[in-house]
């Protein structure tokens, strides 16, 4: 699940928001706008409502985001890399750039988000309560105790072992202690998944046919990017399989074509040498170490009047925010870290010194050998 927007960082996490989420927004405000809170307490002003539904939907968000920021810490705390958290439709995920260590890790990990909403919702079930005794507005009662409803649900959905939900990673936990095999424990989370995304689907249908309109639509939509999300991962972790064992140098393009970084931008565009060649390019300093990395769609984003006072050092992407990799690293383990785009290539270092970079499009050339390639070729890989 990647991010149509990003609203910024904290404690270093990237947050972004998936368009699903401008839905279920929506959703969640005019429901209560329009819906419940009128049902419940009649007799306030239209913008009244309004401003309740849209706070709820707000504090919802903030409590996702909780859920997903006790992941990102306890992930940090068992040695795994995050790389940002992505608030969508069902919910939020946290992307690790690295997997759990081992099973106990993993439990972890996946549990402390539903425990965070399951704590979340018990402690607006108690302001409601609390409010009510000091007989505060019905509206603000009604509100809390709406946040405390949705949280507790939220845990328990998060809960049912399916990947990519939270008690999906809980069965890959179990499965991987038992079987030993992280790769099958894998298989088998995501194909929960994709069941009870089909269940839902079929769910959805049945209860719109007989009537249930909206309702019923909504389930379908749930199941669907379950459905969409579970394949995802199981298409990484059959790609997991292929590229075991195999390392990054036998899949990275070797001795890449450099840029200097005090080249400028103009020169960068103009000059056939790279011009005609690649899409991004590793970036050298004056000594030759890789400083960084750039791609031709941002040069080509500067204003033709700047491009020959601007330099490549000034436009590319730094090494501090681009992955790296050594060539005698598993492969398999940078797929989570590596995205469509230019800007996501992998520069590989040995001992300080540039000697290759690696795109998804290596990646997909590996695999489409390794799995053509005969069982005694593929040894000799």
């Amino acid at each position: 699940m990647r991010a149509t927007f990003t609203l910024g960082r904290i404690a270093g996490v990237r947050i972004g928001v998936h368009w699903s989420v401008l839905l279920i927004f929506g959703i969640i405000a005019f429901g209560l706008a329009q819906g419940r809170l009128p049902q419940v307490y009649p007799g306030h002003a239209p913008v009244t409502y309004w401003l309740a539904g849209l706070g709820a939907a707000v504090v919802f968000f903030a409590s996702l985001l909780a859920h997903e920021l006790a992941h990102a810490v306890v992930a940090r705390r068992n040695g795994v890399i995050v790389d940002d958290i992505v608030l969508w439709l069902l919910g939020g995920v946290a992307r690790l750039k690295s997997e759990a260590s081992n099973p106990a890790a993993e439990l972890r990990i996946a549990g402390v988000g539903p425990l965070v909403s399951l704590v979340l919702g018990g402690l607006f079930v108690l302001g409601a309560w609390l409010l009510a005794l000091v007989s505060a507005p019905g509206l603000l009662v009604e509100v809390v105790g709406w946040l405390g409803g949705i949280n507790l649900l939220l845990a328990v959905f998060n809960s049912l072992p399916a990947a990519p939900l939270d008690g999906g990673r809980l069965l890959r936990a179990f499965l991987w202690w038992r079987t030993g095999d992280r790769l099958r424990a894998t298989a088998g989370a995501t194909a929960a998944g994709r069941v009870l995304g089909w269940l839902l689907v079929v769910l959805g249908l049945v209860v719109f046919i007989r009537g249930g309109g909206l309702d019923g639509l909504w389930l379908a939509l749930i199941g669907w990017f379950l459905i969409a999300a579970a394949t995802a991962e199981g298409r990484q972790a059959q790609l997991r399989g292929v590229l075991a064992g195999v390392p990054v140098g036998d899949a990275m393009t070797r001795d890449p074509l450099t840029v200097p970084a005090a080249l400028t931008v103009e020169g960068l565009l103009t000059d056939p040498l790279y011009r005609y060649r690649h899409s991004a390019f590793p970036v050298t300093g004056e000594d030759g170490a890789p400083v960084g990395l750039v791609t031709l769609d941002s040069a080509r984003q500067v204003p033709p009047e700047r491009s020959g006072a601007l330099t490549v050092g000034e436009v590319m992407v730094p090494l501090s925010r681009t992955t790296i990799a050594g060539p005698d690293a598993p492969l398999a383990d940078l797929l989570p870290r590596m995205e469509p785009g230019a800007e996501h290539r992998v520069l590989v270092l040995e001992e300080g010194r540039l000697v290759g970079i690696l795109s998804l499009s290596d990646v997909s050339r590996t695999v489409t050998w390794l799995m053509k390639a005969a069982p005694g070729q593929r040894e000799g890989h």
